[in-house]
């Protein structure tokens, strides 16, 4: 007992320094914003997590090929990268509520298409219409928030920012698993759906109307895109994103089936590994990015690629349910080291160039073409090889994407670096 109140002292002190931070970092008459765009994505994106894990077990049920179960995640990924410049563009100048509003509606109305789906096809083209919905509201989010957060302190913030998507990411998967097994698939489709109505709420009676967005942007001048895509710097950020996701679109895509098919494991313990990784990225937020506000972000970034490489390579020799939980955590303590110091960094390079919303469109297509690329590979390698040659192209990925940010990312020009 002594030792256990030895260990909770210095941490409960840890905790009240960083919720005091928080306090700190937002104006007050941006706390309401703040507080709104961080339920409205824990909600929407807890309704995605229910159903995603679940999709490759749905999909096979319905005779679908590895290509095809991997071309059903890369739909979504295909729309929303092709998408994403221009809704991040257009928010940057005619206002984010309309295609954060949007975007959560045709969320609804997907899941209702889940529900009377009955072909392979008809999930690939479900998916495209979802991507399209997420270019409308993830990126716009995330540049509504980079614009309140007052410099030199966003890694905190967007380390706050991200618990509500890491969070969310893995409660879904648990509840998900949990739904299925007590009711059926539709009834995850149904809480989709439900989850993404109320960020649809949240976000009409909470967040400024746009009248008010017209005043800020009045005067604001485009920025080219040349300005833009020819940042090397900018280039190195997208360069591990990129790495990042498409190892998270070969755990989402083709793990839950590795588990099935290897293991026998059931929907809850599926929900649980795909959650576990999350969970633990999603803990690790807000002391990463407390320190990412006072550390040189270039080595937190490649220490999370290296855990990240490690954790995605390590299922290809499990033997067991628990040789995945150990997998899946690796790869989480990477994505909670890293990201925060990557997300900071795309706040300072969006209100460098005063294109928060393009910046942050650039990362998020970085991360759909992960996404699209990484589990289409791991679909042909799962097709020409066997299904565990799936989690080797992984590693590749992350290996590259860590080593370009090494060389290409230069700290001595970057503001607000140390």
């Amino acid at each position: 007992m002594d030792l256990f109140y030895a260990i909770k002292e210095p941490v409960s002190h840890l905790v009240a320094k960083i919720l005091r931070r928080g306090n700190r970092i937002i104006p007050s008459e941006h706390k309401g914003i703040f507080l709104t765009l961080f339920f409205i994505v824990f909600t929407m994106v807890t309704g995605v997590g229910i159903v995603v894990p679940l999709l490759p077990i749905y999909a096979n049920d319905l005779g679908a090929t590895g290509i095809y179960v991997a071309m059903i995640f890369a739909s979504f990924s295909l729309s929303r990268t092709f998408l994403l410049p221009l809704f991040g563009r257009l928010s940057d100048h005619k206002g984010r509520k309309p295609f954060i509003l949007a975007g959560l509606a045709t969320y609804a109305l997907v899941s209702l298409a889940f529900v009377y789906s009955t072909t392979v096809e008809g999930l690939v083209l479900i998916r495209f219409v979802q991507g399209a919905g997420s270019a409308m509201v993830m990126p716009v989010v995330q540049a509504y928030v980079g614009e309140i957060t007052p410099e030199g302190s966003e890694g905190y913030s967007m380390g706050l920012f991200n618990l509500s998507m890491f969070l969310s990411l893995s409660l879904g998967p648990v509840m998900g698993g949990v739904i299925h097994d007590l009711w059926s698939m539709d009834a995850a489709f149904v809480c989709m759906g439900i989850l993404s109505s109320l960020g649809l709420v949240l976000c009409l009676v909470f967040l400024p109307p746009l009248s008010l967005e017209k005043i800020r942007l009045k005067n604001k001048k485009p920025v080219p895109w040349a300005q833009i895509i020819r940042d090397w710097e900018l280039g190195a950020l997208v360069s591990f994103r990129y790495a990042y996701t498409a190892c998270i679109g070969i755990i989402w895509c083709f793990l839950p089936l590795f588990a099935d098919r290897a293991f026998g494991l059931s929907g809850s313990r599926i929900g649980l590994l795909v959650m576990l990784g999350i969970f633990v990225s999603g803990v690790l937020q807000l002391p990463m990015g407390y320190a990412a506000d006072r550390l040189n972000k270039k080595p937190m970034v490649i220490l999370g690629g290296v855990f990240s490489a490690l954790g995605i390579f390590l299922p290809f020799f499990a033997t067991s349910f628990y040789d995945l939980l150990i997998a899946v955590t690796l790869f989480g303590i990477g994505g909670g080291i890293s990201m925060p110091a990557i997300t900071a960094l795309a706040v300072v390079k969006g209100d460098e160039k005063k294109a928060m919303g393009s910046v942050m469109s650039v990362m998020t297509m970085a991360h759909s073409l992960g996404m699209l690329t990484g589990s289409l590979i791991a679909g042909l390698a799962m097709d020409f090889f066997c299904l565990k040659f799936a989690f080797p192209c992984g590693m590749v990925f992350m290996a590259v994407g860590t080593l370009s940010f090494l060389f290409f990312y230069n700290p001595h020009l970057s503001v607000n670096n140390q």
